[in-house]
């Protein structure tokens, strides 16, 4: 069975709320949901798959404990690791919507893991995203702000599609 980690970045509690949430959903113990604040990049090396999320905050950055994080994060081969990425964003931030979304599936990217989780974007409101391509997302985008009565249902087919793809 693979072993997989959940790492986030969380400012206000939202994205940590949401990593509890994922985990308790995949059956992922306490023990390996990873505040970025208080872990070293190196623990990613635990794990076959890795959940990464973060929010996005002023002009599209990322949550501020993600940036020694990513750059330690630089040093790693990740390869034969299975990453996907997730976050929350106000989507009355239109032109920058969940851009630490797509700045952190970028940064693992280049690690040489395998990236997953790509989301529908015709499911949201906005003008421009980094998280965006065409009509996907890079990865789970939660508008917590004004849409949390969606998140549950996203979740839950969001997990399903990584699920699979871990599987397959």
């Amino acid at each position: 069975m693979k072993r997989i980690g959940i790492f986030y970045g969380s400012t206000t509690g939202t994205t940590a709320e949401v990593a509890a949430e994922i985990a308790k959903k995949l059956g992922v113990a306490d023990a390996d949901v990873h505040d970025v604040a208080s872990t070293a990049p190196h623990a990613l090396g635990d794990y076959d798959v890795i959940l990464a999320g973060t929010s996005t905050w002023g002009n599209g950055e990322l949550q501020e404990d993600w940036y020694d994080f990513v750059d330690g994060l630089g040093a790693l081969d990740l390869r034969g690791k299975t990453v996907a990425v997730f976050g929350c964003g106000d989507q009355t931030m239109s032109e920058t919507f969940c851009n630490a979304v797509g700045e952190l599936r970028e940064r693992f990217a280049r690690t040489g893991a395998t990236m997953t989780g790509d989301f529908p974007a015709t499911e949201y409101n906005f003008n421009h995203s980094r998280a965006a391509d065409g009509a996907l997302m890079c990865g789970l985008v939660l508008d917590q702000v004004n849409h949390p009565e969606y998140t549950d249902g996203r979740i839950d087919r969001w997990l399903k599609q990584v699920s699979e793809a871990i599987a397959g």
